[in-house]
């Protein structure tokens, strides 16, 4: 491993490494207005969410790397205190890219981007109509957390209202991530876009109390087949398998032929070891236990 002091570096350095090494980050496109109504509109990948009550958003339009000035977002926010935080999804990456060209600031983006902009219910700010999901938020607080360039701005946003188009919401009624089809910042020019094969489900322990890897047995938490996600799925259930259960995948034709057609004891689990492999990748994780213990009942 390389040890780096990023306080030692050209900020441009430190920035790339960042950047390169956090992500992906999800894209606050922040729609502003300035004292005259004048609209502003900009993307930043420093952004989040942080609390569900109140719902709160933060982002930070920090100070350019390469003069150390500050954005016209930032102003924007420091007299109004308001602003509408629209997510970003592939049908408008490219547009939103050309939002944060350094236009001068009388100079309205919304229109530069050929983007539509729509007049928010409780806010000054417009909204972004082809944007998926919309908030219109309040700015709670400013944390300005340093003076050099690069430096950020944390900008705490309290929504007051969240707009979302009805085509990206499931059977309940609520936003689903799997047809917003998002995009998120990446290190250099490259973005990254979620959808399809990108995403996948891990399932979350916190209505149970997995064993814990530290509890697999030590032949088969030692495979040379098995990877650390491997592991953790396994470490996720509650209790192994019995005796019963694992009979029932001990009967199975795949299982049979495994011990009638292996050398040795050694090969029969190699063999099995592979075979909960795959049923790990399909998240069949309870047959791949019963696979993994049959071991014990196949040895005669």
């Amino acid at each position: 491993m390389k040890s780096i002091d990023l306080n030692e570096l050209a900020g441009k350095e430190a920035h790339a490494h960042l950047l390169a090494a956090v992500g992906p980050r999800p894209i606050a496109f922040a729609s502003t207005v300035n004292e005259d109504g004048q609209a502003n509109l900009s993307p930043f990948s420093y952004f989040n969410v942080f609390s569900t009550r109140p719902p709160v958003l933060i982002f930070s339009p920090n100070r350019r790397v390469r003069n150390n000035t500050n954005k016209d977002t930032l102003f924007n926010i420091e007299k109004t205190r308001e602003v509408v935080i629209n997510v970003v999804n592939f049908d408008l990456v490219e547009q939103m890219s050309l939002s944060s060209t350094e236009y001068p600031s009388e100079v309205n983006e919304f229109e530069k981007a050929g983007l539509t902009p729509i007049k928010s219910d409780l806010v000054a700010p417009f909204r972004v109509k082809e944007s998926p999901v919309q908030f219109e938020c309040k700015v709670n607080d400013i944390i300005y957390l340093g003076e050099e360039g690069g430096a950020g701005n944390l900008i705490i946003c309290e929504v007051l209202r969240m707009h979302v188009d009805e085509s990206v919401l499931n059977e309940q009624g609520i936003t689903d991530c799997t047809k917003l089809d998002l995009v998120a910042r990446m290190g250099a020019n490259w973005y990254t876009r979620a959808t399809g094969e990108s995403m996948f489900e891990v399932e979350k322990p916190l209505a149970t109390l997995g064993i814990g890897i530290d509890q697999i047995p030590p032949r088969i938490r030692n495979s040379v087949f098995l990877s650390g996600n491997d592991l953790g799925k396994l470490g996720n259930v509650e209790r192994l398998p019995n005796d019963e259960e694992i009979a029932e995948i001990a009967a199975h034709p795949r299982i049979k032929d495994i011990f009638a057609n292996s050398a040795d004891g050694m090969e029969a689990r190699e063999q099995l070891h592979e075979y909960a492999k795959e049923l790990l990748a399909k998240n069949k994780v309870q047959k791949a236990w019963k696979v993994l213990l049959s071991d014990r009942l196949n040895r005669n």
